[in-house]
């Protein structure tokens, strides 16, 4: 049995060895054995120490007695005298703080279910959820706050802040088939249907304006007087173009910002911005004005010292800021000062060269704040604020 399976296995051997391929059938194939022995000399690196807890933690470790076979969380926590323990419980306040939060009634699903009759689904799907701050943002740039009524009716160009609250309270102004007598309602008018006088408030509000305006003399800066020329006169080229320039838009109602005499040439500003109005004007701005004073006479040291010194206006004392007498210009015999004041009471350059002795014979405001007239700006013209500019008078925009 053994000799037969040595003959078989022999005969397997050289049935292998003889088997040629199509490309060696003219050549004898003899079988070649080949032994080696490798030696691999493979080491690992040791593993890495594990972290040793703090001397109280290892005691406190030690200390826990847990059943066989419970599996062991552990709770690093700060104990009363400030100092880190382990323990085999959480901490008392998130257990605390997890059974308030599963009583609290959910107040926001329920709110959402009773507006939208029970659609829940629904209702959250069509008022996505945003962040805080991305509805602050939206708030503050995008929507349309809601303004005082009297404000939005200045605002729309109605009437002025103060006509405004007399129509408020004639009861001639209703809000959402209602009369209003209260100025300081609060009203949107993009959702608010307001009527004055039976006609309808336009929805939108006109977008507000910044003119640089160069007044010539015998122009006055109100609107209440008939008999005099008001400077709002020579805007009409500019009111002329609005419906081109701003299509589907109410015109604005512009008003000054301060008041140059009838008699005092220069920069005088023209908005319908409350708000930058009252803060250019405010004399907590502490915006500088510069004028050019053109005077009659021979002006002295004596007369810029006087001047320099301030008088007294209104019960007020009134100082310059700085005053100086210019070069003079073949082309202007006159002496001219550079007079910069910030309080911008009532004439009160006038009174400041009128208390020196000296007499004026033309007035020119030249700068407020940052912002200087144009040289190229000729008398009656008007430019429109940049936004460099607003912030050159001190406005945030």
């Amino acid at each position: 049995m053994a000799a037969s399976l040595s003959t078989l296995h022999l005969h397997h051997q050289l049935t292998f060895f003889r088997k040629p391929s199509l490309s060696l059938l003219n050549k004898s194939i003899r079988p070649t054995r080949i032994t080696a022995s490798l030696e691999f000399n493979i080491t690992f690196a040791p593993p890495k120490p594990k972290p040793k807890l703090p001397a109280n933690l290892q005691t406190d470790a030690a200390s826990l007695s847990l059943p066989p076979g419970q599996l062991f969380i552990p709770w690093i926590v700060r104990g009363e005298d400030g100092n880190l323990k382990l323990q085999s419980n959480p901490p008392a306040r998130l257990i605390h703080a997890i059974a308030d939060a599963k009583t609290q009634p959910k107040k926001k699903k329920d709110k959402v279910k009773k507006e939208s009759g029970g659609n829940v689904k629904a209702k959250l799907e069509a008022e996505p959820t945003r962040s805080k701050a991305a509805r602050r943002f939206y708030n503050e740039n995008f929507r349309d706050q809601a303004q005082r009524l009297s404000k939005v009716l200045a605002a729309a160009g109605v009437a002025s802040r103060r006509s405004s609250e007399a129509l408020i309270f004639e009861g001639k102004v209703t809000v959402n088939g209602s009369v209003c007598n209260t100025p300081q309602t609060r009203v949107d008018p993009g959702r608010d249907a307001i009527y004055v006088n039976g006609n309808r408030l336009p929805k939108k509000l006109p977008p507000k304006i910044y003119i640089a305006l160069n007044k010539p003399k015998g122009y006055i800066c109100s609107l209440g007087e008939k008999e005099s020329k008001s400077v709002m006169c020579l805007l009409d080229d500019y009111f002329q173009s609005w419906d081109k320039r701003n299509p589907g838009l109410p015109k604005p109602r512009l008003f000054t910002v301060g008041r140059l005499d009838v008699a005092t040439t220069g920069l005088i500003i023209v908005t319908n911005d409350g708000d930058f109005a009252q803060q250019i004007a405010h004399p907590s701005s502490n915006l500088s004005k510069e004028y050019i004073a053109t005077v009659d006479g021979v002006v002295s040291k004596r007369h810029l010292f006087a001047i320099s010194e301030g008088t007294v206006i209104e019960g007020v004392r009134c100082v310059p800021d700085s005053v100086e007498l210019l070069p003079q210009q073949p082309d202007r015999p006159r002496p001219r000062l550079r007079i910069v004041v910030h309080e911008g009471r009532n004439h009160e350059v006038r009174e400041l060269v009128k208390n020196a002795g000296l007499e004026i014979h033309s007035l020119k405001r030249v700068r407020i704040g940052g912002f200087r007239l144009p040289s190229d700006l000729g008398l009656g013209k008007h430019v429109e604020l940049k936004q460099t500019d607003l912030k050159t008078l001190g406005w945030k925009c």
